[in-house]
């Protein structure tokens, strides 16, 4: 048990973003405008509000601008 809340310790230097209300009807406004999955367009909303250029994805298209964010995909980028 010790080792889990250690873990957690360390994941607490990266940022979290509350699914709110707003981040919900955000991820939808994604969704139906880019033609995404709701979860999709709620990783998008998430990246949005933290002020996220670029979010690392084999699930978008590579390249492509999604609002402020710009998907990228690992193992296509140079």
């Amino acid at each position: 048990m010790r080792g889990a809340v250690a873990l957690m310790d360390e994941y607490r230097v990266f940022p979290v973003v509350a699914t709110d209300y707003p981040l919900i009807v955000a991820a939808v406004e994604m969704s139906l405008r880019y033609g995404l999955s709701y979860w999709d367009g709620a990783i998008l909303a998430a990246a949005e509000a933290l002020d996220a250029p670029t979010l690392y994805t084999e699930d978008l298209q590579h390249g492509q601008r999604y609002g402020r964010v710009t998907a990228v995909n690992p193992f296509l980028a140079a």
